[in-house]
């Protein structure tokens, strides 16, 4: 595959971009666990021309990361251009991403994320201004288009194939739908059918069973695993069923990972949504959630771990 060739990459399993869950920490764990591709939160292009110093944070990647992939958005191809320029001067990463499919009314209202599927003449300008200046493979991030009567996915793939992009992603849902609804796998079929370049497929994978079926289905390239990659990121290792201690000693490991990364005092908060979906669903996991969620003390949350674990 031509993904692989490029990045020089052994797995075909990537982890999607999260706000506020793929940092250093989240990516780490992936990796280990056999993400072949791990993805930057979405970063702004604005706010790394101007050097904004939580954007720059966001570019932060660990010694310990494998390949990481920073994904930027915006609609202006000269301030696109010259964020690509910036980050050439980082050698931490592996590709850069264009999304064209955050459906957040924030992003979507500024033309950013897939409202640029509205204007393919403009997403082909940001596409050119990226590849035309990035020293590493581009690909793009997108839907199937803003709703039921604007689909125009493959449209927006065979740009992308003529400006140089190495590969594309579908998220097979339009932005009108957000996360609701069934992924539509067979939108992803017919653009592999419909273009050269490798195809990554994403929406509604959240087991090895999906992976599989997914990858048999639509003959893609790879997989983006978002939601699922929440509640089970062994879903990326060989095993995707652990045992109650296994899940707890990766929590624990997240929990130190964090605080080694940013601090106690802001890891701990940070952590808690990510208990609440490690946990969700195993027997009397309620009333741990409940304890970790008012315990502001590393010891005593994995005590209160501990005996969860035990019990």
């Amino acid at each position: 595959m031509i993904v692989e060739e490029k990045l020089k990459l052994d797995k075909d399993l990537y982890l999607a971009p999260l706000a506020g869950i793929t940092d250093p920490s989240f990516r780490i764990i992936a990796g280990r666990l056999g993400a072949g591709l791990c993805y930057t939160e979405m970063i702004s292009s604005s706010g790394i021309v101007y050097n904004d110093r939580k954007t720059l944070e966001m570019l932060r990647v660990d010694p310990r990361e494998k390949n990481t992939s920073v994904q930027i958005f915006g609609h202006d191809p000269q301030i696109m251009e010259a964020a690509v320029k910036k980050l050439n001067e980082y050698e931490t990463f592996k590709s850069l991403d264009i999304n064209m499919g955050c459906p957040a009314p924030k992003i979507v209202k500024n033309g950013d994320g897939s409202a640029l599927m509205t204007d393919l003449k403009r997403a082909r300008e940001v596409i050119k201004a990226c590849v035309s200046n990035s020293k590493i493979p581009v690909s793009v991030k997108f839907r199937l288009g803003m709703n039921d009567d604007s689909i125009n996915y493959i449209d927006l793939a065979q740009i992308c194939q003529e400006e140089g992009v190495s590969f594309v992603c579908l998220h097979a849902r339009t932005r009108e739908m957000f996360y609701k609804g069934k992924a539509d796998w067979s939108c992803i079929k017919k653009l592999v059918e419909s273009v050269d370049i490798p195809v990554i497929a994403n929406g509604d994978v959240f087991t090895k069973k999906d992976i599989e079926e997914v990858k048999a289905y639509t003959n893609c390239d790879g997989v983006l695993i978002a939601r699922g990659a929440l509640h089970n990121p062994f879903v990326f290792s060989e095993n995707e069923n652990r045992s109650v201690e296994e899940l707890v000693e990766l929590i624990k490991e997240h929990y130190s990972l964090k605080v080694e990364l940013i601090g106690e005092r802001r890891a701990i908060p940070e952590m808690r949504k990510h208990v609440n979906w490690y946990l969700k669903g195993l027997k009397n996991s309620s009333k741990v959630k409940d304890e970790i969620n008012h315990l502001n003390d590393l010891e005593e949350i994995f005590q209160v771990l501990d005996d969860f674990k035990n019990a």
